[in-house]
C-alpha cells in the first residue's frame, strides 16, 4: 500500500513537470519490507488448512515415523565415540578379522 501510494504522488509529480522527466529512472519508494509491512497484510490473511487436514497429516507423520523407526528406543553406544569398549574378537570396531586377511 505504502508503495502504491508514493507511486501515484510520483506520477502527478512527473505529470506536473512535463514529458521530460519520464526518462529519469525513479528510485524505490519501498526499498525493503518490514516488519510493519509484513503485520499490515496479515491482517487480512485467512486461514487456508481446516483442522480436518491438520488431523489427517499428524496421523499420516505418525505412521510415516514409526514405518521408519524414528522414535525408538535408540541410544548411543557406551564409551562415547567409537564405543569405547571392543568388539568381540578383541579389535574395536570388528576390524581385526579384516586385518587378518591382508596376509594373504
Amino acid at each position: 500500500r505504502e508503495s502504491i501510494e508514493k507511486e501515484i504522488e510520483m506520477e502527478k509529480e512527473r505529470a506536473a513537470a512535463g514529458e521530460g522527466a519520464m526518462d529519469t529512472e525513479a528510485e524505490d519508494p519501498v526499498p525493503e519490507i518490514t516488519k510493519t509491512h509484513f503485520e499490515e497484510a496479515m491482517k487480512f490473511a485467512r486461514r487456508s488448512v481446516s483442522d480436518n487436514d491438520i488431523r489427517k497429516y499428524e496421523m499420516f507423520s505418525q505412521t510415516l515415523q514409526q514405518s521408519r523407526g524414528f522414535g525408538s528406543t535408540f541410544k548411543f553406544p557406551e564409551g562415547g565415540v567409537g564405543g569405547g569398549l571392543p568388539a568381540a574378537g578383541g579389535a574395536p570396531g570388528g576390524f581385526e578379522a579384516a586385518a587378518a586377511d591382508d596376509d594373504e
